[in-house]
């Protein structure tokens, strides 16, 4: 079991000066054990300081966040990280990028060796083990941080705009592929992205959250099975309604 339990999370960046910008406030929430979750909502309205809090990465000013019942305190390879970035290792070849989270937790070379090879055949990339991350495509990149990220056998998997870099023929084509991890491995995801339809297309459910101080604002389930047919009336509705949701709150500000 990965469920996702946030309760009453708030954060607070202080400054040198001593001043203090509140980024989230008040932010309750229930994430289901193997479901999609995106995160969407207006520019600083503190979404990846959420996903960074669910990682262990910040330290909420106050409130908690738990999963499978145990307190998020810090960094755990439990829940792995997917950024904008590709953050690879310029001078590690593919197959040893993906092992690297292995390496550090000290498992042997053989055992890493099957694992990554494992997922480097999940994400389609068995034939480019061997090279360097300058030889592939963007979306070769960020294949292979998924397929590190997942190499760690994560029980959440949390991503950052992971596609936010990529053209748009590309982000279609990745959305897909993810999604098909997904239903292969099982994973809770929990998915930060500026797009709309990027949300209605992959997730269970969208977490809209309001403007800074970020708060859950409405969340909105998605009740068609996959894949999903983006020209649909009944796509563009809810992408029409989260649109709107997200401009009135930028409006009245």
């Amino acid at each position: 079991m990965s469920g996702v339990t946030i309760k009453d999370v708030a954060k607070t960046f202080k400054k040198e000066d001593g001043t203090a910008t509140p980024a989230l406030e008040g932010v309750t929430l229930e994430i289901r054990d193997k479901e999609f979750v995106c995160l969407v909502g207006p520019s600083g309205c503190g979404k990846t300081t959420l996903l960074r809090i669910i990682a262990g990465l910040e330290t909420p000013t106050t409130g908690s966040v738990t999963i499978d019942g145990s307190a998020v305190t810090g960094p755990d390879p439990k829940r792995g990280m997917v950024f904008q970035e590709y953050s690879l290792f310029p001078w590690r070849r593919v197959i040893d990028n993906i092992a690297f989270g292995l390496e550090m937790k000290g498992v042997s070379r053989e055992e890493r060796r099957q694992t990554a090879e494992y997922y480097l055949k999940m994400v389609g990339l068995s034939r480019f083990r061997d090279a360097y991350p300058f030889e592939l495509s963007g979306g070769m990149r960020q294949r292979v941080a998924i397929a590190r990220a997942l190499a760690n056998e994560p029980d959440v998997l949390l991503m950052d705009e992971p596609f936010g870099a990529l053209d748009a023929q590309t982000r279609n084509r990745m959305q897909k592929e993810l999604l098909c991890l997904w239903k292969k491995t099982e994973k809770t995801i929990v998915f930060v992205t500026h797009s709309v339809d990027e949300a209605v297309y992959l997730s269970d459910r969208i977490i809209v959250l309001s403007p800074r101080p970020g708060s859950v604002q409405e969340i909105i389930t998605i009740p068609w099975p996959r894949p999903r047919d983006r020209t649909s009336a009944d796509f563009a509705e809810v992408r029409r309604r989260v649109l709107e949701m997200i401009n009135e709150t930028e409006t009245t500000q």
